[in-house]
């Protein structure tokens, strides 16, 4: 196994940090490693937004539903898809654009999260520790005002990076699923009752499938934060929509 595999069986968020400060240099390998990623047709289709001011990274614990660690992050990165810049850019040469469809915001998302994961790969080759945070998504008038988005700009991933303290290094990572669980050969495999309950029934400890899976769902998939991610996803939606 090659090193790069191992950090990625090994690498799990990380959201305890110490106080140890993340060097210019390192910053920008992060930053390079994330824009040599794959993307579509060679247009890098997203902006990162370096989040250094303090009072912002405060605010934006805040508004990412109430997580203190954001701020104490060494290292706040936002991946946004970014349809505005090719747009303005063909309407300049006088290309004549259509307007940004789902599609475009898609592909755009794509490139942004590929992008992402290049950073976490890089930054955990550097011994530097990473977590993503979904909620980005959420609150979007409120992320829009923090972050100044403009129309057919959408914020598609968020990363926090600084070193682990040693009770992080040490944490136990979640475990997996089989790899028969998740890939399925040439075609889709609908899986039956059974399938789904020996699946899951890893996650359930010492608790019941139903106990486990409906306090699973009430806390995560209808919770009050999946439900407002809807809310402002769907807003944003609607500059794309036609």
């Amino acid at each position: 196994m090659t090193n790069t595999i191992q950090e990625l069986f090994n690498r799990k968020s990380i959201r305890v940090y110490t106080d140890r400060e993340i060097s210019a240099e390192k910053r920008e390998a992060i930053l390079l490693s994330a824009m040599n990623a794959p993307t579509e047709g060679n247009q890098q289709l997203y902006t990162i937004i370096d989040i250094q001011d303090q009072d912002l990274k405060n605010r934006m614990a805040i508004v990412c539903d109430n997580q203190p660690f954001i701020a104490t992050g060494k290292l706040v990165l936002v991946f946004c898809a970014d349809c505005k810049k090719w747009y303005e850019a063909f309407g300049y040469a006088g290309a004549d654009p259509k307007l940004p469809g789902v599609g475009d915001l898609m592909i755009a998302v794509s490139d942004a999260n590929i992008a992402a994961q290049n950073a976490v790969v890089a930054a955990e080759s550097l011994g530097i520790g990473s977590c993503y945070i979904g909620d980005v998504m959420e609150n979007c008038e409120q992320i829009r005002e923090c972050l100044e988005l403009p129309k057919y700009v959408f914020p598609a991933a968020m990363l926090v990076f600084g070193y682990p303290t040693e009770q992080q290094k040490n944490r136990i990572k979640p475990e997996r699923h089989k790899l028969s669980d998740i890939v399925c050969i040439d075609e889709y495999k609908e899986k039956n009752e059974a399938e789904l309950k020996a699946m899951f029934s890893k996650n359930c400890e010492n608790k019941g499938y139903e106990e486990w899976m409906k306090a699973f769902c009430t806390r995560k998939y209808n919770s009050d934060f999946c439900v407002e991610m809807t809310r402002s996803v769907a807003e944003y939606l609607k500059d794309f929509e036609r």
